[in-house]
């Protein structure tokens, strides 16, 4: 595989860090590194299989001469720099959500439409991360029988909210301990011993704009137009990985054994259902690692054709920084 320059825009962050980690442990041949953030940290240094790199400023610039682009920053950003990265000939990978729903740009999983990739015009985009988790989920029910309708509750880690969730989460543990009050900073409420209903705006009806993102995104790259998806998002006091109930409704009856069969089979999948055992798919389990979790598999009680099931999956990393990687991949091919 030929080596490449590759750049992560937004390197500083949570998710450029993690991009950082991931490309060091799938080996990707990276020729050179270019660390790229706020003129705040321009100069100083991160550390890359070994070596100092330099961290240079985001600019029209910045992106000369290399050949992959890693999108770890906000959508204002990627918004700016995105027609630079095309100009200067490298393919934007983008992890922000604004280009997800752009016809022109094509949205990746790569265990489930790889073959999008081949479409792009220079950006391509990762999906949002609770998303991923339930499409890699379910991705073998679909193949099996197209799926009509979904509905999710997700259970979202405060590290969903950037490294800033974790540290405010433990804060207000250490500050009730002391019986001392904490001012919230990065969520809407106190989340230590609390759960808050609400992620995003209100787009559409009372849902808001992360509720949104499971329908508008899942239709996409599913490639199931009419899919019909109502989603609650919810933030728990977890430090990392999602957990997502889904109840699903196919075209043709799946049943519960030959649904556990599929999803046993299913790229970046592994079964975890032993209900009797006490076994199951937890946050603690999933967190470090790329592999989606999937469990507490049933008949929906309500629908015929409905089945149950839980699953969860590390955000960080295949609901961002993994997945991105994935895809810088499937261009090397």
């Amino acid at each position: 595989m030929k080596q490449v320059n590759v750049g992560i825009l937004g390197a500083t962050g949570a998710v450029g860090q993690e991009m950082m980690k991931i490309l060091e442990e799938r080996n990707f041949p990276v020729a050179s590194l270019r660390p790229i953030a706020s003129a705040r940290s321009a100069g100083s240094t991160l550390t890359f299989r070994g070596e100092k790199v330099t961290i240079a400023e985001a600019s029209d610039n910045a992106f000369d001469g290399l050949d992959i682009v890693l999108g770890a920053a906000e959508n204002d950003i990627a918004e700016r720099f995105a027609p630079s990265i095309v100009k200067a000939g490298a393919t934007f990978v983008d992890n922000s959500s604004a280009f997800r729903l752009d016809p022109k740009v094509p949205l990746v999983i790569p265990e489930i439409n790889p073959e999008d990739v081949k479409w792009h015009n220079g950006i391509i985009s990762n999906p949002n991360c609770t998303t991923i988790v339930t499409l890699v989920a379910i991705n073998a029910l679909a193949k099996e029988s197209p799926i009509e309708t979904i509905i999710a509750s997700s259970y979202q880690a405060t590290s969903g909210a950037g490294a800033a969730g974790p540290k405010e989460l433990m804060a207000e543990v250490e500050a009730d301990l002391r019986g001392e009050t904490y001012e919230p900073k990065v969520f809407q409420y106190q989340i230590a011993y609390n759960v808050i209903p609400q992620i995003g705006g209100e787009q559409y009806m009372g849902y808001t704009s992360e509720e949104m993102k499971m329908q508008n995104e899942g239709r996409k790259i599913l490639h199931l137009p009419e899919m019909r998806v109502s989603c609650t998002c919810v933030r728990v006091p977890v430090v990392r990985s999602h957990s997502v109930s889904v109840v699903l409704r196919t075209k043709e009856k799946i049943s519960v054994e030959r649904a556990r069969e599929l999803i046993a089979k299913a790229p970046g999948c592994r079964l975890v259902d032993d209900l009797k055992n006490k076994v199951y798919p937890m946050p603690l389990d999933t967190s470090g690692q790329d592999i989606v979790f999937v469990g507490r598999i049933r008949d929906d009680l309500t629908d015929p054709r409905g089945l149950n099931l839980w699953c969860c999956g590390d955000q960080v990393r295949k609901g961002a920084a993994t997945n991105t990687v994935q895809i810088a991949e499937l261009l090397l091919q």
